[in-house]
């Protein structure tokens, strides 16, 4: 498998049911008291974050999905912390609703609004950069998903060309464009190091990506003043 600039190789890797996965990372989150756990589920363009993010909420109970994409809409690739800090972690950690429309939607004229209900037991945020240092602290678990650099673009190419209509060299332009910044932001960043769970999806394990997910233990955690796994 071939990693993204500064990623390390997981492992070993361990395939377990969905199910199983989803009641481990919903007992490492915990029952906070008066608002939702927030799990980010975060990883490379292309690697399969929406993916799982959509089969965690499935097997947990009143949980509701946020994509940093509907959050960053018309305003920046990776400048979007502090939108999703004031529009939905904060709102979230201190029990209210969110009703939360992201300014590059009034820009836009695009209708609606992010809305998580209160009760909602669980949200999980997927996206690039979403278990960032600066959203770190507002988070109850990360996890990391390890992809194929190459197969990562491949599909991610695949998908802008099915779900976006774009022609193969319009979507190859937009794709190199976002790696650009995505490698160095990543690269410095490395938010492999506070993640809880390593999830494979280019592991070549046999499994069923649709019932099971290949586990690796956590690579450690971020070195400001987060302890390694292990200590």
């Amino acid at each position: 498998m071939e990693l993204g600039p500064g990623e390390p190789a997981a492992g070993p890797w361990r395939v377990e049911p969905m199910a199983d996965f989803a009641r481990s990372v919903g007992e490492a989150a915990g029952t906070p008291t008066g608002r939702p756990r927030i799990i980010a589920v975060d990883g490379r363009g292309g690697g399969g974050k929406t993916a799982l993010a959509e089969r965690l909420r499935q097997r947990m109970r009143s949980a509701a999905v946020v994509h940093s994409d509907d959050v960053a809409w018309g305003h920046s690739r990776f400048g979007w912390d502090d939108l999703m800090i004031a529009g939905v972690l904060e709102p979230l950690r201190a029990g209210r609703p969110v009703a939360y429309r992201p300014p590059g939607w009034d820009r836009d004229v695009r209708e609606g609004r992010i809305e998580l209900d209160r009760n909602a037991s669980t949200v999980i945020i997927e996206g690039v950069g979403v278990s960032r240092r600066t959203l770190a602290p507002l988070i109850d678990v990360v996890i990391w998903i390890q992809s194929d650099f190459a197969e990562a673009r491949r599909r991610g190419l695949l998908r802008d060309m099915a779900e976006l209509h774009r022609q193969e060299a319009e979507a190859e332009r937009l794709w190199d464009e976002w790696a650009a910044e995505e490698v160095p932001f990543l690269e410095e960043d490395r938010p492999w190091q506070r993640a809880h769970f390593i999830v494979g999806t280019a592991s070549s394990l046999p499994h069923s990506a649709e019932t099971e997910v290949a586990v690796s233990p956590p690579l450690g955690r971020d070195p400001h003043g987060v302890r390694h796994a292990g200590e």
